[in-house]
């Protein structure tokens, strides 16, 4: 395996793996959020313990979120030299803002919220809720800022040695495509931490334990992971769609499988890409739906991707393929759960009824596979490129960093990693054991 591969390989381990935490914590500040403001507005200590419970959950997936962020920053100056070097005067800005200001922001006031709720009191202890929900959403908006300058740059000139260099601070924070993409993810991180919470929450009513809080949670979860589940959809889902398929019309093509160019194109609902036959088998279409949602026309045409320079195809179409499939069908089921939960809740079932109970603890991990999907089409869309139409992957890569070096420092963090999970696991089951009940420490 070559020095490229391995970098790429490297890259997409650690970050698949770090982005774990983070889509828990940046959801789960919002939910801790709506927690201290019932809290506030009922005077109610039942929500204050509930948020102190999540609060608790939230500062160890932080804690593994830091932890494994840092290697990441390292790896832009080992594996991506060239492209840090190219590049940096752009998007060192953005990371740059989002650790200087969003990052300092969400940590310092996460230890004023976990330890300084008796001293400072329900409305000024709200506050450093918001704060922390504030800083971990805007440390979200930098980073997805970041990548949709990848994605789709803009506000930028090149020098004499070409470098990108930024020319407008306004078109990087602004660019058309990060808008949708930032809600999508955003939305994508409340589904994952409703889902978690509704796990737990069926969990302790499965076991007939801290029944109340149970059932709080369950009810914010489902009706929050209800809302979010629809606005997945339409208009965040929709939106980048089109963002998609104005700016990289080939990666649309890739991620429905469409070979041939077509008026009133279909959507693939199954089927599997034959990249030696070019066209898909098997497949499962609904008539000229991918026009209508795509251009709002029932007869528009769609490029298919033998339109394309094979140069211009995405690398692994049938990766991108497959983990677009894997995030919609999944984004779909997620609406008929949360649909159907809402549903039993207002008819008082919801507490009772086993077998759903038991359907909502296990869908825990489902959330986490759906955002991996999401962001495994969004940068394998990208490819061959790592600045799309301008830097070729190939072209940002180390060139003093070898196989072997690259090989063993994989192989180094998979074994660091796995002993995390493990004490990730630790620490997150023994908070579920002690429950949410007041005065544990």
């Amino acid at each position: 395996m070559d020095a490229l591969t391995l970098h790429r390989l490297h890259f997409a381990f650690t970050i698949t793996y770090h982005y774990l935490f983070p889509q828990l914590t940046m959801g789960l500040a919002l939910l801790i959020l709506i927690l201290k403001t019932i809290a506030l507005r009922t005077s109610n200590d039942h929500y204050n313990q509930a948020a102190r419970f999540w609060a608790k959950i939230f500062a160890v997936n932080f804690a593994m979120g830091v932890v494994t962020g840092i290697p990441m920053e390292f790896q832009f100056g080992t594996n991506w030299a060239r492209f840090s070097k190219l590049a940096g005067g752009v998007i060192g800005q953005t990371l740059a803002m989002e650790g200087v200001f969003s990052f300092f922001l969400e940590s310092s006031f996460l230890g004023l919220f976990l330890f300084g709720e008796k001293r400072l009191g329900p409305k000024a202890h709200w506050v450093t809720g918001f704060l922390v929900f504030l800083g971990s959403w805007l440390s979200g908006y930098f980073i997805i800022a970041t990548d949709a300058w990848m994605q789709h740059p803009v506000g930028y000139v090149r020098d004499a040695a070409g470098n990108f260099q930024l020319t407008s601070f306004s078109a990087l924070l602004l660019n058309p495509w990060v808008g949708w993409q930032y809600l999508h993810n955003m939305i994508g991180s409340v589904i994952t931490a409703c889902g978690v919470m509704a796990s737990i929450g069926a969990f302790y009513l499965l076991q007939d334990q801290h029944r109340e809080h149970a059932k709080t949670f369950l009810r914010l979860a489902v009706i929050t992971g209800a809302v979010a589940s629809v606005l997945m959809i339409f208009p965040t889902g929709d939106g980048q769609g089109q963002n998609i398929a104005k700016y990289q019309p080939a990666t649309l093509a890739a991620m429905e499988g469409l070979f041939d160019t077509e008026h009133g194109a279909p959507i693939a609902i199954l089927g599997q890409p034959d990249m030696e036959k070019l066209r898909l088998d098997n497949p499962l279409l609904i008539p000229r739906v991918l026009s209508l949602l795509t251009y709002q026309r029932w007869n528009a045409e769609v490029k298919g991707l033998n339109a394309f320079h094979r140069e211009q195809w995405p690398d692994n179409v049938p990766l991108l393929y497959y983990s677009y499939h894997v995030m919609v069908g999944l984004g779909t089921i997620f609406v008929a759960v949360m649909g159907l939960s809402v549903a039993l809740l207002y008819t008082g079932r919801l507490f009772t009824t086993r077998t759903w109970l038991w359907v909502l603890m296990l869908m825990l991990p489902f959330p986490y596979i759906a955002n991996t999907a999401g962001w495994i089409t969004a940068e394998a869309g990208r490819q061959p490129w790592v600045i799309y139409g301008l830097l070729r992957t190939s072209e940002g890569a180390s060139m003093n960093v070898s196989a072997g070096n690259t090989l063993f420092t994989l192989i180094g963090f998979m074994g660091m990693y796995a002993l995390l999970s493990v004490l990730f696991l630790f620490l997150a089951g023994r908070e579920i054991a002690h429950g949410p009940e007041a005065g544990r420490p």
